[in-house]
């Protein structure tokens, strides 16, 4: 089975080197002009840090790696959201209290609007594409249009890791983006199919934000009747639902709370899930957590199972052993003496 940096072609994009160092000032430098303003706080590891840049028509995007594990506090962005897609190793982001790790081969959304702290593990390298908030906004529709500070987007979640089903679009869509890239300069007549396409992409991104709990629909009356869903009610359940927990992986959750989120009865949620997950609703909330503990501990060699445990959502430190264990083939403590996943 292929990994996501074999089968992305990266070879356009790294031809726009737009600097190479094993300096942490110059580093420092370049990244705040390419992306925004920041403290960088180094760590562990060693320096070695490659930014590759590439305008496509509104979209930009970029494969940035820092060589060392560092800490990045930048300012929220006031006119684009980032949407960062891990080719190697972990990076986790804490967006406006939404913590999101995103492990290798996966993807998340960031949006911040208020806070943001970013930790890159050792040996990190993220996929990352620049949108404008314009061409969001554009998308959105009037009904969206904030009158708050400019720059301020309506409806757009501060962090989100897509669902894996939907990650497999994304990486779809960034193959197209890279053959777009791979077009000769002079071709004039692409400007019109490639605006479009980049609109399209906005769409996609913005269809991914969920709006608060969505009220029950007709389908999940059904469902609650025993009907059951179609296919396609079922997926977006579900991907309401996984963004719902993603966004409490540290807060306290009762069933019912993830009932609402689904929009469903409680019955038919424990349905939905056994069908689909093989496991109950709450179990479905554990592994997720345990899968971000999983994260946070390959990239914080210096974290404390028992802190990692309750910033996760478990209250008691053996249990939470005995649940790792049994996810992941080892106990917490034994990942803390493992090298960063490459």
């Amino acid at each position: 089975m292929h990994t996501l940096v074999e089968s992305l072609n990266l070879s356009k994009l790294y031809q726009g080197c737009v600097f190479h160092s094993d300096e942490k000032v110059a580093t420092h430098q370049h990244v705040a002009s390419a992306l925004a303003d920041h403290d960088l706080q180094w760590r562990r590891g060693t320096v070695n840090t490659a930014l590759y840049q590439a305008r496509i028509n509104r979209l930009q995007m970029m494969a940035l790696r820092y060589g060392a594990e560092v800490e990045v506090t930048p300012r929220p962005f006031e006119d684009f959201a980032l949407v960062h897609t891990s080719l190697k190793g972990c990076t986790e982001f804490d967006c406006d209290g939404h913590r999101v790790a995103v492990p290798q081969g996966r993807t998340a959304i960031i949006a911040p609007k208020k806070h943001i702290r970013m930790v890159w593990g050792e040996g990190s390298e993220q996929l990352i594409v620049k949108l404008p908030h314009a061409l969001l906004r554009e998308m959105q529709g009037q009904a969206t249009r904030g009158a708050g500070a400019p720059g301020a987007l309506r409806g757009l979640a501060p962090g989100l890791l897509l669902a894996p089903a939907l990650g497999q679009h994304w990486e779809m869509m960034l193959h197209s983006l890279l053959s777009i890239l791979a077009l000769p300069a002079t071709e004039s007549g692409h400007t019109a199919w490639i605006d479009h396409y980049e609109r399209n992409v906005a769409l996609f991104l913005l269809a991914q934000q969920g709006q608060g709990a969505p009220k029950v629909a007709a389908d999940a009356q059904a469902a609650a009747a025993g009907q059951g869903l179609t296919d396609g009610s079922a997926g977006k359940r579900l991907d309401a639902l996984e963004r719902y927990m993603r966004s409490k992986l540290c807060a306290p959750v009762a069933l019912a709370d993830l009932a609402l989120a689904a929009g469903m009865s409680v019955r038919s949620l424990n349905q939905l899930c056994q069908r689909h997950h093989g496991v109950s609703p709450m179990e479905l909330l554990r592994n997720m957590r345990l899968d971000a503990a999983h994260a946070h501990l390959q990239m914080h060699a210096e974290a404390g199972v028992a802190d990692t445990a309750l910033a996760f959502g478990f209250g008691h430190a053996g249990r939470f052993a005995a649940y790792y264990r049994a996810r992941h083939g080892h106990l917490p403590r034994s990942q803390k003496r493992m090298a960063p996943a490459s």
